[in-house]
């Protein structure tokens, strides 16, 4: 049973954010499957610590025989491997309660040990850049082993302009634990020290107020009760508006180091490069969308006549337009929801997600100090891990799902294919989750009995278009504006990039929404940013899976086997590639464009069942 369901339905918005040792155990995630204890971590850190030292011995010599090039990359796995393992445990213990300082010493001794490792293997890539690649080539036929470094080799060939000699990649890994700084500022600041005053519930009760519980007053049909939770979120991150500016700029700047220290010619041909993805998929993609923002406007203007309001603010773009046919569904329903939903997935998939469902992968519930928001992490070959804040409502349901996908990629990733390759490129990180997504949504279109639930289930699907192309590409736009200024030298001040914001709002939304000044401070809330031009592969990643479900939908045997050989490929091959040959190709503006046709039937029949 979990915690929301020990308390009656009415009573649970005056409930206060419980204390971590107040939630029932079921419901957490088991971190001991990585390190037993704290001594085991501490074990795990010094081998860490005594095998950097045998790493550093190969430099010099990687081109003296095949034999020695060999242990080298095999000794850097193993540091790999042992370095992510101690890292993804201290940070995930630091989120269960943020306010903790033993966990947050734990997780910067591990990001000291990462940039330790760091330097320790700054050398490897400089100096297989420096061996002739004929001679590269004839170490397979030298020596056994070598085979699975292929396209490992392939891929530091193809960086080759932009990898420098072993001092700078020495003094650039240094840098390392620097850069994390305003990130960790931003986190810390958000998640550990801004509080928030309490609202007023839809009965007029005082009732305690967090970021986390923000989504759901924002959804309340009380209109009120949304404009007071709005004001009140981007009053208290306008009180703290020059230290997010500040944080903000020093994290763009730190990226224009990098950028311009490897040769690139902007920050943003620097962040895709590390997948391959040219410039011109995202700018494809901004230009897509801007191509049919009318469709938005109609949008706008369907939520002012579903909701019967004067006009649209920004508070009213999250409500449902419809009401919630189910509410109060707890974190077992949720369960059995998306696993009713991923059957067509097949066998395989389902005896995945059962193991993860009740193998303590998930840490489920909301608790004093803890991280917000959700995310799926974990390191190779222990299974993933899933961190929510459920707090029992469709979208939760949702989250679950699209996490689990995430964590399903991984789980097959690992399965399949050693270190160097585990996991996925960042280009199709969202594929896998949204590809879940899209089914558990048709699953519930398919069984909707009444025109009431139908109108529910399309507003989701309208507002999964609107959040995750329309808004995430704007977010992406965002970005291109203000890293383009610091690259021109420009200083973008907190009222800059409240000016940006404004202004993209405005169009992206057009003339039915009135703009409410307090949403010029989102841009301050969005933790994306600090891993920059991340947020435009929501967009690409839903339109491939918008694509990837139909398939699957269409062709259920054949097209399920076709995406769990996608899941397992991991990072063996450039990742559009990987996608390309799952049944998706992203060079092309067309999966955008058929996403965008969905949104554009889903609003008519929308428009249609509203009359």
């Amino acid at each position: 049973m979990t915690y929301a369901n020990l308390i009656p339905q009415d009573e649970q918005a005056a409930v206060t954010i419980p204390e971590r040792a107040d939630l029932d155990p079921a419901y957490m995630w088991r971190l001991e499957d990585l390190f037993g204890s704290r001594e085991d971590w501490e074990k795990a850190f010094e081998e860490t610590k005594s095998l950097l030292p045998s790493l550093e011995a190969f430099a010099g010599k990687l081109s003296e025989s095949p034999k020695a090039f060999l242990e080298c990359l095999k000794l850097s796995d193993r540091i790999g491997e042992l370095t992510a393992k101690i890292y993804v445990y201290a940070h995930m213990k630091s989120h269960e309660d943020t306010r903790k300082g033993g966990p947050q010493s734990l997780a910067s001794r591990a990001e000291s040990l990462g940039v330790m490792a760091s330097q320790a293997g700054a050398f490897v890539a400089p100096e297989i850049l420096a061996m002739p690649a004929e001679k590269i080539a004839a170490f397979p036929n030298e020596e056994s082993g070598f085979e699975m470094y292929g396209f490992f080799l392939e891929e530091i060939s193809r960086q080759r302009k932009h990898v420098l000699s072993p001092a700078e990649e020495a003094l650039l890994a240094a840098s390392g634990e620097v850069a994390h700084a305003p990130e960790n500022i931003f986190s810390m600041l958000t998640n550990a020290d801004m509080t928030f005053p309490p609202i007023h519930d839809e009965k007029g009760n005082e009732t305690p107020f967090s970021e986390e519980r923000y989504g759901i007053f924002i959804q309340s049909r009380d209109r009120r009760v949304r404009e007071e939770a709005f004001r009140t979120l981007f009053k208290t991150f306008g009180q703290y508006r020059n230290t997010l500016s500040a944080s903000l700029n020093a994290a763009i700047r730190s990226t224009l180091f990098y950028s311009r220290a490897r040769g690139f010619g902007s920050n943003l041909e620097a962040s895709l490069d590390g997948d391959n993805i040219p410039v011109s998929v995202y700018d494809s993609l901004v230009e897509s969308v801007h191509g049919r923002l009318p469709l938005l406007h109609r949008y706008t203007d369907l939520r002012k006549r579903a909701l019967n309001i004067d006009t649209v603010r920004m508070y009213d773009l999250y409500v449902p337009m419809a009401p919630e046919y189910r509410q109060d569904i707890s974190f077992d329903d949720a369960v059995t929801m998306i696993r009713e939903s991923l059957r067509p997935l097949g066998g395989r998939y389902l005896a995945a997600l059962d193991e993860g469902f009740g193998g303590g992968w998930i840490d489920v519930h909301e608790n004093r100090g803890k991280r917000g928001g959700a995310y799926c992490w974990g390191s190779y070959p222990t299974h993933p891990f899933v961190l929510l804040n459920y707090n029992n409502r469709l979208r939760d349901v949702f989250t679950v799902a699209h996490e689990m996908g995430h964590a399903l990629h991984k789980y097959f990733s690992d399965k399949k294919q050693p270190f160097i390759y585990a996991g996925h490129s960042i280009f199709i990180a969202e594929v896998a989750s949204t590809t879940n997504e899209a089914l558990l949504l048709e699953h519930l279109l398919e069984s909707a009995t009444c025109r009431e639930e139908r109108l529910y289930l399309l507003n989701y699907r309208l507002e999964q278009v609107r959040t995750t192309v329309f808004r995430q590409t704007m977010f992406a736009e965002f970005e291109r504006v203000v890293h383009g200024m610091v690259e021109k030298g420009e200083a973008p001040t907190a009222d800059t990039f409240c000016s940006v914001w404004r202004d993209l709002n405005s169009a992206y939304y057009g003339p039915g929404i009135t703009l409410d000044t307090e949403i010029e401070m989102e841009w301050s809330r969005i933790p994306h940013f600090y891993s920059p031009f991340y947020v435009f592969q929501y967009a690409t990643g839903y339109s491939a899976a918008t694509a990837l479900s139909r398939l699957i939908m269409e062709n259920s045997d054949t097209a399920a086997e076709r995406y769990i050989r996608f899941l397992e490929r991991g990072k063996s091959a450039p990742a559009i590639d990987v996608l390309r040959d799952a049944g998706v190709d992203m060079a092309l503006p067309e999966p955008i464009e058929r996403t965008l046709d969905v949104f554009e039937s889903s609003l008519a029949e929308f428009e249609e069942l509203l009359s």
